[in-house]
């Protein structure tokens, strides 16, 4: 007998609760989403979401500032940057991430050992940034970032480029690794050039690869132009000819300047030795120093101009006036100063032509050495520039509270006090602008510079006559002579300290200062070689020819009309090209 099936019978209260439960599902599901995505004040709600999710992809991105340009008068670059890569990884990240083949992948195309990467990474293991490379071309990083290698990243960098190379180095400077001046113009102007960073808001992914840029939060403001007021064709000129004499004469370091006289402009600064600011490998600490700035020397009889100027300005003193050098030396206490021969009885501007020790000597005691002191300072030795370039010296002009006889005369002629070699060109430029004295700018400058007047100008043309003989076939600077152009100027030739006190026989610095062309001076030169050989030494030898090949082609360069033609010359060479016009 079969059995019938028993009817289950739910309970009606189940029932209820059954469809209840469905029914809530939705409502509770709704409810969470609101809670995550509309109600900000929910605990752990839409602003904790939006939050933890912002904080693992959305970063704020640097955008570095483009560093102002360099440049000389005419507007040739100087210094320039060039768009370049930093790259970098996240040690966290690729520890996670990455295999073995992945980092002997990055280690082969960053040219380091395995091991050398893989010690890096694990001293940064704690970290979230390690750079890996900086300045790399963007063909270089975009092949690396191609290789997708995990937590490796690149970001927009500059790379400073000097143009001129060794030619400017000293005086234009270099920036480190993070663009920032060390040396040089880009040192003291660097707040000028660095220009302001900015940064703007983007998204990463897991990677580190930017995937959408959100806002720009702060723009990059470049850095500003700085106009020098060297001239490049100068500049190079001066190079090349100071090069040439250093390793001619086989001399310790040298330096030139070519200074403007109506404006007060440096439009060469040359320095040796020298180094190449886009290779630093092997840098020395001696090739950096602006040694025409930054290093003072004894001047020597390059200031016997000066001495000659305080006799005429004493009054006891004019251009007739006669000193007897004989018999070639004079006994001052307990020193003996001597001439190379017995002059004989000398005016003023023979005296500066000849260089006799023996005249400047008798000068300087017959003179108040505190007003001699006087028209130095007036002249700007032992006073700062004031250009703010790094390590300027002002030199050093001592204030004796009694002036023996022998340190009279030999601060008359050189000795006891010290310049740099552009505090010598300032006030030689004094020479050249009748005694008007002007600031020295290293930088271009709009108009008529402001000027002084430190001396009288019928005294100073006076002086600047005495150079002129002085630089002629009779002078002791004949070899500073320029073809076409009157020339005025001073050798010295001074010996250098010894540590242990006293002078050096065998050390010399060897230095020339004039203008040209003389009546009317457009520019003043001072040329100094450090230790020359043994053997030649002279001022006269040695800066002399310098100063008349520099000299000669900055004039030339700057289209300065010449003053002084040889008639024979010039009718021989009408004459020359007349009969070839004939033959041909």
């Amino acid at each position: 007998m079969t059995k019938k099936p028993v009817e289950t019978v739910i309970p009606r209260w189940r029932y209820y609760l059954v469809m209840l439960a469905l029914v809530s599902l939705p409502i509770v599901l709704v409810a969470k989403v609101a809670q995550l995505q509309i109600m900000p004040e929910a605990e752990r709600g839409v602003d904790f979401l939006q939050t933890q999710g912002d904080a693992r992809s959305i970063r704020l991105e640097p955008i570095p500032a483009y560093r102002g340009l360099i440049t000389d008068r005419n507007g040739e670059p100087l210094a320039v940057s060039t768009p370049v890569t930093e790259l970098f990884v996240n040690p966290q990240h690729f520890q996670e991430s990455a295999t073995q083949a992945d980092l002997l992948v990055l280690a082969e195309a960053l040219e380091l050992s395995a091991t050398e990467l893989k010690g890096r990474l694990q001293r940064y293991r704690n970290k979230a940034f390690m750079s890996l490379a900086h300045h790399l071309p963007a063909v270089a990083a975009a092949k690396i970032l191609s290789l997708e290698i995990p937590g490796v990243e690149g970001r927009l960098e500059y790379k400073r480029f000097y143009p001129a190379g060794e030619v400017t180095a000293q005086l234009v400077g270099f920036t480190d690794v993070d663009d920032d001046g060390q040396e040089g113009m880009e040192l003291a102007y660097d707040a000028w050039l660095a220009g302001v960073s900015g940064s703007r808001k983007v998204v990463k992914d897991r990677a580190g690869r930017v995937i959408k840029d959100i806002a720009l939060i702060e723009p990059a403001h470049s850095g500003k132009t700085l106009r020098l007021s060297i001239d490049l064709r100068v500049q190079y000129s001066a190079y090349r000819a100071l090069k040439a004499a250093v390793q001619k004469h086989q001399a310790k370091s040298g330096s030139v300047i070519v200074l403007d006289v109506e404006t007060g402009e440096v439009l060469a600064m040359a320095n040796q030795p020298s180094m190449n600011p886009n290779d630093r490998y092997n840098l020395q600490s001696s090739s950096v120093r602006n040694r025409a700035m930054t290093d003072r020397i004894e001047p020597g009889s390059t200031v016997k101009p000066f001495t000659i100027l305080a006799a005429l300005e004493s009054g006891q003193f004019d251009i007739n006036s006669k000193i007897d050098t004989s018999p070639g030396y004079i006994k001052v206490a307990n020193k003996i100063f001597d001439d190379s021969n017995d002059y004989g009885l000398l005016d003023l501007g023979g005296v500066l032509r000849k260089s006799s020790q023996v005249g400047t000597t008798k000068l300087a005691l017959a003179l108040n050495p505190e007003s001699t002191r006087e028209l130095f300072a007036r002249m700007g030795f032992g006073e700062s520039l004031g250009s703010g370039f790094p390590g300027e010296t002002a030199g050093s002009l001592p204030a004796h509270r009694n002036w023996d006889p022998v340190t009279q005369a030999t601060f008359a002629f050189g000795y006891g006090l010290s310049v740099s070699p552009l505090q010598l060109a300032r006030a030689y430029a004094i020479l050249a602008s009748n005694g008007q004295r002007k600031d020295i700018s290293l930088l271009a400058i709009e108009g008529p510079p402001e000027s002084v007047k430190v001396a009288d100008a019928e005294l100073v043309k006076q002086v600047r006559q005495m150079l002129h003989d002085a630089s002629s076939d009779q002078g002791t600077g004949k070899r500073a002579m320029i073809e076409g152009y009157s020339v005025g100027g001073k050798t010295g030739t001074a010996r250098k300290t010894k540590a242990t006190g006293g002078y050096d026989e065998n050390r010399h610095m060897s230095v020339f200062a004039g203008l040209s062309p003389i009546d009317k001076p457009r520019l003043v030169t001072v040329v100094v070689i450090d230790e020359p050989s043994e053997n030649v030494y002279y001022g006269g030898l040695v800066a002399a020819p310098v100063f008349s090949e520099v000299t000669g082609n900055a004039l030339r360069l700057l289209q300065v009309t010449p003053d002084q033609i040889d008639v024979n010359r010039t009718i021989a060479s009408l004459l020359a090209a007349s009969r070839k016009r004939g033959d041909s």
